[in-house]
């Protein structure tokens, strides 16, 4: 370290504090990707370097061929399915879902040889008995606001049907219940399902999935804490604000529903 320059040092210091690397770890990836930390990144998950043990690569390509598609080399929805069996959770635990966003699978219910490979290695599970007892650390990083965020923008792209820039009302309100279940659940989830399917019942675009987060930040403080911003009378909602076409609406369909209750 003593014969790096600053420029260097910094480096290996960002690098350590993204991977969780030791010095040497990150000098030997570092050195192989020219310096550059987004490819030493790379390097160093695809050496199965984290945890300070490397991944056995031929297992993992084992797993690979035991889950693939007989005439196509992917993992198709029924090779998921037995992967799910074989984990004990159901195809639609949203535990799935994070498992896909470090597989970096691009589509849903699919996982080439590449994502299986560079996904497992970096969960450091090469075995199936290890991304078994991996499910719990897995479900418990949703509950980390920016890893939620991850998550919640990749599932729009991950959900989204084959040559679509839209996600379809029925997938969108699907994965929309899943994202905000349990100990994530924002309260006005189930009411926004009804606006929609009632007033905008067509596909959802990534603007609209992308600002749905931010609202659901300014009216939801449960499970991260956050500073509400937006009463859950909505009285405070500014209707003059930067707020697309279809908050401002489903603000106007919440009014006029608890007024209702208020009335009755």
């Amino acid at each position: 370290m003593n014969r790096l320059n600053r420029q260097q040092k910094d480096k290996v210091t960002q690098f350590r504090s993204i991977t969780g690397a030791s010095d040497k770890q990150a000098l030997d990836c570092l050195k192989q990707a020219g310096w550059s930390v987004e490819m030493g990144i790379e390097v160093f998950f695809s050496l199965g370097m984290q945890g300070g043990s490397v991944m056995d690569t031929r297992a993992i390509e084992q797993l690979y061929l035991k889950y693939k598609d007989p005439q196509q080399d992917m993992i198709l929805a029924e090779g998921i399915s037995r992967l799910c069996d074989d984990l004990g959770v159901e195809p639609t635990d949203i535990v799935l879902l994070v498992i896909s966003f470090h597989m970096g699978a691009n589509i849903m219910c699919e996982y080439s040889r590449d994502e299986w490979v560079s996904g497992m290695t970096r969960m450091a599970t090469d075995s199936l008995d290890k991304l078994r007892a991996k499910l719990p650390e897995l479900r418990a990083e949703l509950r980390d606001p920016a890893r939620f965020q991850e998550v919640y923008s990749f599932a729009f792209g991950w959900a989204r049907e084959k040559g679509q820039k839209c996600l379809q009302i029925e997938t969108a309100l699907a994965m929309w219940q899943l994202l905000y279940a349990d100990d994530r659940h924002w309260q006005y989830i189930d009411d926004w399902c009804e606006f929609l399917q009632a007033h905008h019942n067509r596909a959802i675009s990534k603007d609209t999935w992308v600002q749905l987060f931010q609202f659901t930040r300014d009216t939801w403080v449960q499970l991260f804490q956050f500073t509400r911003l937006i009463k859950p009378d909505f009285s405070n909602f500014d209707e003059a604000g930067a707020w697309p076409y279809l908050m401002d609406e489903f603000v106007d369909f919440m009014k006029k529903k608890n007024n209702m209750a208020v009335d009755s």
